[in-house]
């Protein structure tokens, strides 16, 4: 189960953010997660709860955003945003496409509370 390892990596980086701000408390997380990002939202959900117990977000509150795939089409040089897992165009059906977003697994938000 990566998603542990995935987890106990953005705590790292959660908490390495709160001492560069002098934060004593980080109070919620957001991140997106692309479809094919390979990472299970929800295992992921479970992870964070049971890795924040210990550090400055212990009582942080993870927000998951979800990202659709966005497609673009060499063939027809159209873009689609598609909920599936398919890399096909849904206009002419060739395989001849890019991925724009939807591989991506990032953190957009960090809330902190200042000691002050």
């Amino acid at each position: 189960m990566h998603e542990y390892s995935i987890v106990t990596a953005l705590l790292e980086q959660c908490e390495q953010h709160a001492i560069a701000n002098q934060a004593g408390k980080i109070t919620k997380v957001v991140i997106k997660i692309g479809v094919l990002s390979g990472v299970e939202p929800a295992l992921l959900a479970t992870a964070f709860e049971t890795f924040k117990l210990e550090g400055r977000a212990r009582e942080a509150e993870l927000e998951i955003l979800h990202q659709e795939l966005v497609l673009e089409c060499q063939a027809c040089q159209s873009t689609h945003t598609i909920k599936e897992r398919s890399v096909i165009c849904p206009s002419c059906h060739s395989y001849e496409t890019r991925i724009i977003e939807g591989e991506e697994l990032l953190l957009m938000q960090l809330e902190l509370e200042t000691d002050e």
